[in-house]
């Protein structure tokens, strides 16, 4: 599955992942310097923990300079989802390594104690076997001593013939039963076993159902983490937009509030220019008149005159 992210979003991405590929990169160093420093043997199972930690780092940062390549090139992370599938891929086949190997450790361990077994019943019947010899040669004994005396006691040995074939008879019995026994105990151990390794057959096909279960649920977590990745990215490139659509409106409302308050400016300088020039023409046209400066000394003169004439007739009446 190829997740597609814009340009800007890509590019945004990608800075952070370099910034986390140059800090793994420090990390490294640094573990490399430490393990270095690390001479004693008393300190290998550190010097092994580093060692494993730096390889960590050194994957991590390989598997985060492809996700920057990829998002630097295709604007995509669809290598991410490959190394997390191979990932889970990996460790679902150590596990199943692992259990197989567990598996077989416990059968080893059982087929070893039942050898164990076998070889200390084994040894028991060579006792045994042992102590038929022995009977054999005390018989063999017995047999000669009476054909030396046979003349002598013949009744005597025949029931002692009879006495050590009966004895032999219950010995070779007693050893029948005892063969018996073993044979049985045998055969119930071997049910056991058979029971318990069905009962492993069923707990393993439980548990990869568990696993399954798990893995199921995991990829349903992962898709609904990806959904709400998707819908946060789409809902911040709307805000996005929507946050610069806002500034170009405010930015045009602030240009026609300042055109706006200019001329009003404008305007009320101009009317306050009229208003003064006003005052000054109304001024200077006062000075005029009071003074009798330009036009308005010849109408003050005939004004005058006007007057003398009148005067004159007055005077003549």
């Amino acid at each position: 599955m190829k997740m597609s992210l814009s340009r800007i979003q890509s590019l945004s991405l990608a800075a952070v992942l370099k910034d986390c590929s140059d800090q793994l990169d420090i990390v490294g160093y640094t573990l490399t310097v430490q393990i270095g420093r690390e001479q004693s043997t008393a300190e290998s199972q550190e010097k092994a923990r580093l060692t494993k930690l730096r390889r960590d780092c050194q994957y991590i940062s390989q598997q985060v300079s492809k996700l920057y390549l990829e998002l630097e090139e295709k604007q995509s992370f669809s290598s991410l989802l490959q190394v997390v599938e191979e990932e889970e891929q990996r460790r679902e086949e150590e596990n199943k390594r692992r259990e197989a190997m567990r598996e077989l450790e416990q059968r080893k361990h059982t087929v070893m104690r039942l050898d164990e077994e076998i070889i200390q019943k084994n040894k028991k019947l060579k006792d045994m076997d042992q102590q038929l010899r022995d009977l054999e040669q005390q018989l063999t004994e017995q047999s000669s001593q009476i054909a030396k005396e046979k003349k002598l006691e013949e009744k005597t040995i025949e029931r002692e013939l009879q006495k050590t074939q009966l004895e032999t008879m219950q010995t070779e019995k007693l050893l029948e039963d005892k063969l018996e026994l073993v044979q049985v105990k045998l055969k119930e151990e071997k049910r056991v076993h058979e029971e318990s390794e069905k009962f492993l057959q069923n707990r393993h096909k439980e548990l990869q159902q568990l696993l399954q279960q798990w893995q199921q649920s995991t990829k349903q977590m992962l898709q609904e983490k990806e959904q709400q990745l998707n819908s946060v990215s789409c809902k911040r490139t709307v805000n996005l937009d929507r946050l610069t659509e806002m500034r170009r409106k405010f930015r045009e409302m602030e240009q026609v509030v300042m055109e706006d308050r200019e001329e009003q400016e404008k305007l009320r300088q101009q009317q306050a220019e009229v208003k003064a020039a006003t005052k000054l023409q109304a001024w200077w046209r006062g000075c005029m008149v009071r003074r009798g400066l330009g036009s308005f000394k010849k109408a003050e003169e005939g004004k005058k005159g006007k007057k003398k004439k009148k005067e004159g007739k007055k005077k003549k009446k």
